[in-house]
């Protein structure tokens, strides 16, 4: 007989029922990448190795990512160099990019259905079985209802957060809280830091 080892009897051990867990990747793209240059000053992040690392020992289901899609005749400069990005996104495996619109009111460009999108698909994949556990990537409090609508389907919710401009409520509403500080960030950099000088935003 083998010691030293947890017995079989009662099935699987916690840990590989971890294993077996499928998590989704829920972006808010603009929430996060207006955080890193806040709190970082740097957003070229290996969104790869973010996911993994969100994983842990966990199965990665899917990520998506959520952003609005530059309007080519406001701003030029900002589409261009937006479609770089997203070319470069588009090749992460396992990730897709979801594209909501913008409508100019007085002249100011705001987003039009990226909350809605991104809080549909948390339910519909929810309801689906897709998966066992979400892990929102934002600080925005109006997704804290879709995450409790998704507990209430006996689904584990997960938010990955800035300790600056978090939602309370989403937090609380939250199973399992990932603090994105400085340090979680190491080694998921993708190239060298951007030199100090004023850029035509690819995210915002």
């Amino acid at each position: 007989m083998e010691t030293g080892k947890p017995s079989r009897a009662g099935g699987k051990s916690q840990e590989e029922k971890l294993m077996e867990d499928r998590v989704a990747i829920f972006i808010d793209g603009s929430n996060l990448y207006h955080a890193l240059r806040s709190n970082l000053r740097r957003h070229d992040l290996n969104f790869a190795e973010f996911a993994t690392r969100l994983c842990g020992s966990r199965r990665l289901f899917r990520t998506y990512y959520y952003n609005v899609l530059q309007d080519p005749a406001q701003r030029p400069d900002g589409y261009r160099e937006q479609q770089e990005f997203l070319a470069i996104l588009r090749k992460t495996p396992y990730l897709e990019v979801r594209l909501g619109g913008t409508k100019v009111t007085q002249g100011i460009s705001v987003e039009k259905g990226i909350d809605i999108m991104l809080a549909t698909d948390l339910l519909y994949f929810a309801w689906n079985d897709f998966y066992d556990v979400a892990v929102l990537v934002s600080g925005d409090a109006d997704f804290a209802y879709a995450l409790q609508a998704v507990k209430n389907m006996g689904k584990h919710v997960e938010v990955a957060y800035f300790e600056s401009g978090v939602s309370k409520d989403l937090l609380n509403v939250a199973d399992n809280r990932h603090l994105l500080s400085q340090g979680f960030f190491r080694g998921l950099w993708a190239g060298k830091r951007h030199v100090k000088r004023r850029r035509v935003s690819v995210e915002d």
